[in-house]
């Protein structure tokens, strides 16, 4: 009964991310927008219900599975994707680069602002 209900929680947030993305007509994908409800559900709450850890963790084993459809993909359309190989690697590699680099930026811009060692802040108090 636990995974039932996991499973529930997670289509119900799909499901709902869903209905925002049509209802406010959002540029964003419907399951998207359900783990953010998901997530601010999970912080809410406080903790991961256990049929919902249960249920992400049995879909978390076979999440390879899912990555069979995109190879079978690209089999399929291999000609379309030879004739634009080049703008395909190129575009790829550019936008891997721009999230590394921004990615690194603002976690130093987080790790600078926020206090390393907890005494710190306490010491940045007191003066």
């Amino acid at each position: 009964m636990p995974l039932i209900l996991g499973m529930s929680i997670l289509l119900g947030c799909q499901f709902l991310g869903e209905l925002l993305v049509h209802a406010l007509s959002l540029p964003v994908p419907g399951p998207v927008v359900g783990m953010v409800v998901l997530l601010v559900g999970l912080m809410l709450n406080g903790r991961v219900p256990s049929g919902l850890r249960a249920s992400g963790e049995g879909l978390l084993r076979y999440l390879t599975l899912l990555f069979v459809p995109a190879g079978v993909g690209i089999m399929v359309h291999f000609g379309l994707i030879k004739t634009d190989f080049w703008p395909i690697v190129i575009t790829l590699v550019v936008s891997t680069t721009l999230t590394l680099a921004v990615t690194a930026k603002v976690m130093e811009w987080l790790t600078r602002s926020t206090p390393q060692d907890p005494r710190d802040a306490l010491r940045e108090d007191r003066s």
